[in-house]
């Protein structure tokens, strides 16, 4: 054989050699994220060729298919749909898929690998191909609660089962109905999109833990005092010198307290006394000692500036990973440039309520093949232990205080202690408050966590306070779990 031949039959083979096993990657490694690449039009028109499982909620469908009179055979159908977008998303021929339809397309497509001997099956028998139903964790009396809790505002409620991490209530408003996009007509699907896109309120965002996160304010008090308590250099009767404003160094910058005076009565106010009556500048001044990085570092512990996959993903909050002198001071009390959406404040309250760990929040239960045999079940999974036992227990003790005889008295239950904190930030100069709350109840032993958030200042400008608006809020979806 001469050497050009030899050259020529090396390359051929070479040739053959990669196309084997770039189609290998495509087939076997890639075939997940192809099928669900929201541009892959071939899964997207399989979805409707086949009926699409439900997603549950307590056994009833929130989302179903029903038959359709025309090439795609199946619609998607959302029974109370505005209540659960956040939750479910929607199906579209066109403009991809969101929520649970979207994270757990393969499922409910019946596409997913572990499916395969379920289409195999569809095909030997001749039956019509089935998705998976999902259940999920969501209880149907707790979401209405939240909903109605919210009731105009623009802003979102999140409640979660600190023990196991279950998700049971997820709120977000204003909303949107997911059945104006599962129609089979594509132009009006792009002009609602358009429509809703262009709303300066955002319906189509889940603000609960996506989209332009709000400064936390307040509730991120929990987080330094956390940070300084657990870092055995300081405890809750730690002082600090008390005037009625601070100028920030560096800067003729001034803070002050929410009511312009000094942090209770005295020279001094502690770290106690500022989280019960939402004081600024003893945190403030806490801040500056514990330094960004100790912040920092807490902040992580808690999932700060990291994606939480419920399975939605969520937006990361922030807390920045450099900040000089009088940002970090500025910090110490949820402003600068500090980003918080409730799933993490929720997350914050939840460590604090379960002997500092945090449970892997989650919104599924199961999911199920169409013959109901289970295909993955959730059980509860550790996230992270963001500080000790010691440090939890005394963070409840303030926020129980905090909401016994302090700022976040408007959510007291009778005959339960609700640990609590609440949140007024300030956004640019001139703009509305955002209003916070979280917390959970009964406190010695919780059964469950909240997060609020109130955008827009609740309508009232920077009138608007978390004590009136958030608290109250959350008042109401706690005691919708206590009373069951």
């Amino acid at each position: 054989m001469t050497k050009e031949l030899k050259r020529v039959s090396t390359v051929v083979l070479l040739m053959f050699v990669a196309l084997f096993i770039s189609s290998s990657v495509i087939q076997v490694l890639a075939v997940d994220e192809l099928k669900a690449d929201a541009r892959n039009s071939r899964t997207l028109y399989a979805s409707y060729s086949a009926e699409r499982g439900p997603i549950l909620v307590d056994g009833q469908p929130i989302a179903f298919s029903q038959a359709a009179d025309d090439e795609f055979k199946f619609q998607r159908v959302y029974t109370n749909g505005p209540l659960y977008a956040p939750v479910t998303g929607y199906l579209t021929l066109n403009q991809g898929n969101t929520g649970l339809e979207d994270a757990l397309n393969s499922y409910l497509s019946g596409t997913s690998n572990t499916q395969f001997f379920d289409q195999v099956n569809a095909i030997i028998t001749g039956q019509n191909s089935k998705g998976a139903s999902v259940e999920l964790t969501i209880d149907p009396v707790v979401q209405q609660a939240a909903w109605d809790a919210l009731g105009d505002y623009q802003g979102a409620v999140i409640a979660i089962r600190p023990k196991t991490g279950e998700i049971i209530a997820m709120v977000s408003k204003p909303t949107f109905d997911p059945n104006l996009f599962a129609i089979h007509d594509s132009e009006q699907v792009i002009a609602t999109y358009n429509q809703l896109l262009d709303d300066p309120a955002g319906p189509l965002f889940n603000r609960t833990l996506a989209g332009a996160l709000d400064p936390p304010g307040s509730t991120f008090k929990l987080v330094v005092a956390s940070a300084a308590i657990d870092s055995g250099a300081f405890t809750a009767d730690s002082a600090f010198p008390n005037p009625a404003t601070l100028t920030l160094p560096q800067s003729s910058f001034q803070i002050s307290n929410s009511d312009g005076a000094a942090c209770g009565s005295g020279d001094t106010a502690t770290i106690a006394t500022a989280i019960r009556l939402s004081c600024n500048i003893p945190m403030a001044e806490l801040g500056q000692q514990l330094g960004y990085r100790a912040i920092l570092e807490q902040a992580t512990k808690f999932g700060f500036n990291e994606s939480i996959d419920i399975p939605l993903s969520s937006t990361p909050s922030v807390y920045p990973r450099v900040l000089d002198e009088p940002q970090t001071m500025l910090s110490a009390f949820g402003q600068s440039s500090v980003r918080a959406s409730p799933l993490q404040m929720a997350m914050v309250s939840m460590a604090i309520a379960n002997g500092g760990m945090i449970m892997k929040p989650n919104l599924v239960e199961g999911i199920m093949s169409s013959d109901l045999n289970p295909i993955e079940t959730f059980s509860p999974e550790i996230f992270r232990q963001a500080m000790s036992q010691q440090t939890a227990a005394k963070m409840t003790e303030l926020m129980v205080a905090s909401v016994a005889n302090g700022a976040a008295n408007t959510a007291t239950i009778d005959g339960v202690d609700v640990a609590g904190k609440t949140g007024t930030a300030e956004n640019d100069a001139g703009d509305p408050y955002t209003l916070w709350f979280t917390g959970f109840a009964p406190a010695a032993d919780p059964e469950v966590v909240v997060a609020v958030v109130v955008q827009n200042g609740g309508g009232l400008g920077q009138d608007g306070l978390s004590s009136r608006i958030s608290a109250p809020i959350g008042k109401q979806v706690l005691e919708a779990v206590l009373k069951k």
